[in-house]
């Protein structure tokens, strides 16, 4: 199986959203700002409750905020 990679695109939409600051989306998710921050950053991926109350925030569905790709690495085949 590929590795998963997870992106989002908080930045964009809080700059979209009025340029709203970290700390401020970090309140209205019930959060610190670092963890806003690392959630930006791809350091750390939130919770599923914790991802709609991001997009909920921003008034966007879920795939709007965050994107899910599996990378299709190839497998180790095994001998017949």
């Amino acid at each position: 199986m590929g590795k998963v990679i997870i992106t989002n695109n908080i930045r964009t939409l809080r700059f979209f959203a009025n340029e709203m600051t970290q700390q401020e989306l970090a309140d209205k998710t019930g959060v610190s700002r670092q963890t806003i921050v690392a959630i930006e950053n791809g350091k750390y991926f939130p919770s599923l409750e914790l991802a709609f109350r991001i997009a909920h925030t921003f008034e966007q569905p879920l795939d709007a905020v965050f994107s899910f790709d599996l990378n299709d690495a190839p497998e180790k085949k095994t001998k017949k």
